[in-house]
Order: structure tokens, then sequence, then C-alpha cells
């Protein structure tokens, strides 16, 4: 058995080497998900921090996505504006929940982490971003606020 594993390794070295790549990869975000300070919810978790706990979302798009649909009474700031600390009204909402929100839902978590590292306690980033709330039909507002 271990023999014909070498040969087929020897014969497929490239096939081999992305199939180790790719077990890495797995195993690097499992571990990296596992000791994240932030968590992913799903949208039924952001609808009950909103509505039950204060809860604070902060979208991460741009000004012009933003405007053209946000989750009600949501904080727009930029990446780059929570890595410099320019965080604005947020400041006084460290104790309660804040979501983070992205297009999809791949964004979010360095943001996320960057919050934690700036004192905010509960940081949670939205599964599948906004993409995966109106996939869901929930409603947006429309406008700076």
């Amino acid at each position: 058995m271990l023999q014909e594993i070498m040969q087929f390794i020897s014969r497929n070295t490239i096939l081999s080497l992305a199939w180790i790549a790719l077990l890495v990869a797995v195993i690097v975000l499992t571990v990296k998900s596992v000791f994240s300070k932030s968590k992913d919810i799903t949208r039924a978790q952001v609808i009950h921090l909103i509505n039950k706990e204060d809860g604070i979302v902060v979208d991460l798009r741009s000004r012009d996505d933003f405007r053209r649909g946000h989750i009600i009474g949501s904080v727009n700031l930029t990446p780059s504006e929570i890595k410099d600390h320019n965080l604005g009204e947020l400041e006084k909402h460290k104790k309660q929940p804040v979501i983070i929100v992205s297009a999809n839902g791949l964004e979010s978590k360095t943001p996320a982490e960057n919050l934690v590292k700036a004192g905010f306690e509960q940081v949670y980033t939205l599964k599948e971003g906004i993409a995966g709330w109106t996939g869901e039909n929930l409603p947006l507002a429309r406008g700076k606020k």
C-alpha cells in the first residue's frame, strides 16, 4: 500500500503538491477560526443582537454601495478607517455587540480583529455579508442612514 502511494506521488508530483497545499490551507484556516476573538454569526443571530441586545452594525462597503442599500441603522466605516482607529461614533459602543458586515462576508475578519484589539468586547461577523442578507429578502435602508 505504501509503495503504491509513493508511486502515485512520484508520477503525479504537481497533483500531490496541490493536495498538500490545500490540506495545509484548510488546517490553517480552521485553527485561525477556532482561536479568533470574533465569531461568524447567522442572519437570525444578527437580527436578535440588533433587536434584543442593542447591537451595532458596521458596514465595510464603499460609501456608494452603502447608500444603495444597507442594514437599517448601520454605521459605514471602511476597513482602513477601522485599522487607523477613525471610529467616530462607534467608539462609544465598545460594550455593545458589534456586527461587521461586508459585501459577501469574506472581508470582515481583519476589521473585526482590529476592533477587538481596539477594546470592543463583543465583535461578530455576518456570514455571507450583505449578499446573504439580500438573498433572504431581509430589509435594507437606502441613503446615508
